[in-house]
């Protein structure tokens, strides 16, 4: 696939369908991977400079 046939309707649908499945394993995944504290997706809020 040639970068050049690459369009904005397809990178928007990649955005759209990455955050919807974070969105989804926020919702399904317990609270040590991906919730406050989580060691997938850190939910908590606070400092993003602590990596």
């Amino acid at each position: 696939m040639d970068l050049s046939t690459i369009t904005f309707d397809q990178i928007a649908m990649a955005v759209m369908g990455t955050i919807a499945l974070r969105e989804a394993m926020i919702m399904v995944l317990p609270n040590s991977i991906a919730g406050p504290g989580g060691w997938l997706i850190d939910t908590a809020p606070g400092d993003v400079s602590k990596a």
